[in-house]
């Protein structure tokens, strides 16, 4: 009962409740949040401490930078502040004032973002780099899903949040992982478009991800094990975030002897064989249970797996895993 007042009493203040409002779109940090409120940073760092520590707000830190967003859907603080939004009026003037300003932030994140990557020259793209059909490859995955609503999706190594972005309208909450800063820059300005706001990005680690056992109806790894230095201890990691029943898909490059894609774009494995890729999720707990080729400049192969009979995930270490055969 405590708990459930105090979190009542975060909220029960206007600017909070136009910072709740606006977190129901994306995440924001608090230099947007200023611009977008016109109040002072200490006086928002304030109310966001509150709003934090009644669990209506999640504050996930980025290096120097801290973004505040919803937290987990399922949690007691997100149920209680979707009550709460689900009561503003759609209507109320200073809301819709917000909204514009918020609208012309994340433009202005997006233009940044953009032209952080064409000043640095990164091939934040790897379809593009290596010619691959990016729309075949999509259909191909989309197909190989499970038909009607996803539920829980989560995208290691999300990039650019293309995918995230795909699946939207067929995903109850969707959520990005990578380690690159930069690529979360873009992933955040393509997920706060109208359609996709209930999918969010984090920066996490693949071997170590900051989420909870089985939390998720669908895991996906795309084009991402090929850049890994131990793709079986990404693959168990991923098959532990998995819930019983769940379906992980992982889209990578069949086997190949393209010096190039290998030295320049950095690769660690020159693609993966079906018998490869078999004993890998074998080894994750995993059973594999369909796949799909689709035929590029380079062969991408998709393969998704379940959930084994229960058995401890053995860790096979990439100096023991064959490349390719």
């Amino acid at each position: 009962m405590e708990d459930l007042l105090a979190a009542l009493r975060a909220c029960a203040e206007p600017t909070r409740l136009r910072i709740l409002a606006l977190v129901a779109r994306g995440a924001f940090c608090v230099t947007e949040f200023t611009e977008i409120l016109g109040q002072s940073q200490p006086r928002l760092s304030r109310h966001l401490r509150l709003l934090c520590e009644a669990g209506l707000v999640e504050r996930l830190r980025e290096g120097a930078n801290a973004w505040f967003g919803l937290p987990p859907e399922g949690s007691a603080g997100f149920s209680l502040a979707r009550a709460v939004l689900d009561r503003l009026p759609e209507g109320d003037e200073v809301l819709a004032a917000d909204r514009r300003q918020a609208a012309r932030v994340l433009a202005e994140r997006a233009r940044v973002a953009t032209d952080s990557f064409v000043r640095k020259g990164a091939e934040w793209d790897e379809m593009s780099a290596l010619g691959l059909p990016a729309d075949g490859v999509e259909t191909a995955l989309v197909r190989l899903l499970p038909t009607g609503n996803l539920g829980r999706v989560l995208d290691i190594g999300t990039g650019t949040g293309r995918l995230l972005e795909v699946l939207a309208p067929r995903v109850s909450a969707g959520l990005g992982v990578d380690a690159s800063r930069a690529m979360l820059a873009l992933a955040r300005a393509r997920l706060a478009r109208p359609g996709s706001t209930h999918c969010a990005v984090r920066l996490a680690d693949m071997y170590r991800l900051p989420l909870p056992d089985g939390g998720f109806d669908v895991v996906l790894m795309h084009m991402v094990l090929h850049h890994a230095e131990d793709p079986a201890a990404a693959l168990t990691e991923a098959a532990r975030v998995l819930r019983p029943g769940g379906r992980l898909v992982v889209v990578d490059l069949a086997p190949h002897d393209n010096a190039e894609a290998l030295q320049r774009l950095a690769h660690r494995w020159p693609g993966f064989s079906d018998a490869t890729m078999r004993g890998l999720l074998a080894d994750a707990g995993l059973q594999q249970a369909g796949s799909a080729s689709v035929a590029g400049a380079l062969d991408v192969r998709l393969w998704v797996a379940a959930m084994a009979a229960a058995t401890a995930p053995a860790r096979h270490t990439a100096d023991t895993m064959e490349s390719a055969s």
